[in-house]
């Protein structure tokens, strides 16, 4: 592969790389200097990396540098970034435990899920991104799709309902938390907060804009009532398994 992957789609990748490093045995390197290194260690490296300075930052050369070796050394335990990609996912979805385990019944244990997907997505705001891509799928995101579905298993839903459901919660939790991380990189980029920008409009804006001909936005606003990313996110996933709470009453009823 082209030193650090430019331009590499991954989806159009070999795949039998990714996948013998995420499934395979752990890989001994063939060539250059023993460094006593681990993939697992190579991995945590690109993680530490891509927290503190964001997806956009990691390379390979900076991903040795975090470990102290040479580039060439660290392409001996990992071919590329598109691999590397594959391995930081899949170790960030094995952090948590798997819905099946947690305490209750289905609608606790996705709740339970859902708020943990909500927190390692905001810890680690590139798995967004690197959960759209199309990167070879490791052992931690099969046994956690395996168990979102055990969940179902006993709600009598049909295979295409408990995939749809797993994947529509999924989507929400994953999408809302794109909308909470674009708006603190865009605080932390600017040292601007939402609160202060909005009190640095607000005296101009009200210049230009006849207010009462947004009745209810106005009313909204001197209620103090738009919600918060936390609380949007807990009124949203609530009403979501409301629905799927009646859609499961409904085909049993049937």
């Amino acid at each position: 592969m082209a030193a650090e992957d430019a331009g590499a789609d991954p989806g159009s990748v070999d795949p039998t790389r990714a996948l013998d490093l995420l499934w395979g045995p752990a890989p001994q390197p063939s060539r250059g200097p023993r460094r006593g290194l681990t993939l697992d260690q190579v991995v945590r490296a690109a993680v530490e990396v891509a927290d503190a300075e964001g997806l956009a930052a990691l390379s390979m050369r900076r991903v040795a540098a975090q470990l102290g070796v040479g580039t060439t050394s660290l392409y001996t335990y990992v071919p590329g970034k598109t691999e590397l990609f594959a391995l930081m996912l899949d170790h960030i979805v094995g952090v948590g435990p798997l819905p099946h385990t947690l305490p209750g019944g289905w609608r606790e244990q996705f709740e339970a899920w859902a708020r943990e997907d909500w927190v390692e997505f905001r810890r680690h705001p590139w798995t967004i991104q690197l959960a759209s891509m199309r990167l070879a799928p490791g052992p931690h995101q099969l046994a956690w799709f395996d168990s979102a579905l055990r969940v179902l298993a006993d709600t009598g839903l049909s295979e295409h309902d408990m995939a749809a459901v797993v994947g529509s919660v999924d989507g929400y939790v994953r999408g809302l938390a794109r909308q909470a991380v674009d708006a603190s990189e865009i605080e932390a980029r600017t040292g601007v907060s939402d609160a202060a920008w909005d009190a640095a409009y607000e005296p101009h804006l009200v210049k230009y804009v006849d207010f009462s001909r947004y009745p209810m936005l106005l009313r909204v606003a001197r209620a103090d009532a738009f919600p918060t990313a936390e609380s949007t996110f807990e009124f949203g996933l609530r009403r979501m398994l409301d629905g799927v709470e009646a859609f499961i009453a409904e085909r049993a009823a049937r």
